[in-house]
């Protein structure tokens, strides 16, 4: 009887040891393909991002398309008249330090240097605020003009256009299909 039992045990664990092989084989299948459908979805997510970047790219294409034109017009209007428009002026230093200006408005004696975004936020006041400073260091050329900064974006929420406006930046936003400036006529600019 002891031997017939150690038998139905042993043929047990054999069983048992048989089933436990099938199910690990399963598992290391079910988890190989769950990594490939990680990495499928992990290449899907980076598509995805690229695309977005790239329609972020176009709509701030398409914001600047609008503002360049409008900026003879809105600077005029405030006694700066501008001689020339230009999109992306770019200028290195040493150290790898990069700013790139999205619109440079000139005349003879002043510059504008025009933030241009999608949706303007309190962080990209401060960020175009920080470059206003640095605006002679990397352009020395301009060093003889006043500068000033101003923002533009489709989306301008209240307290982010109080806050430019604030820091004496001007503030260009959109009004029904036309472009205007936010700034009241008691508005004095900061020059750098």
């Amino acid at each position: 009887m002891i031997s017939e039992t150690d038998r139905l045990l042993h043929e047990s664990d054999a069983r048992s040891e048989k089933k436990i092989k099938e199910v690990s084989t399963l598992l290391d299948r079910l988890g190989s393909r769950l990594g490939e459908s990680d990495a499928r979805s992990e290449k899907k997510i980076k598509e995805v991002s690229i695309l977005l970047d790239r329609l972020g790219s176009r709509l701030g294409e398409f914001v600047e398309g609008m503002v360049a034109p409008a900026c003879k017009t809105l600077f005029a209007q405030w006694g700066i008249p501008v001689h020339k428009v230009s999109r992306r002026v770019e200028a290195d230093l040493p150290g790898g330090r990069h700013m790139e200006i999205d619109l440079f408005v000139v005349n003879t004696d002043a510059v504008s240097l025009v933030e241009i975004k999608s949706k303007l936020t309190v962080d990209d006041v401060r960020e175009h605020m920080a470059h206003m400073g640095e605006f002679k260091e990397f352009f020395p050329e301009y060093a003889d003009k006043r500068a000033f900064g101003a923002v533009a974006a489709m989306v301008i929420e209240e307290n982010v256009s109080r806050f430019a406006i604030s820091q004496g930046l001007f503030v260009i936003e959109q009004a029904g299909d036309t472009l205007r400036m936010a700034n009241d006529e008691d508005f004095v600019p900061k020059a750098w």
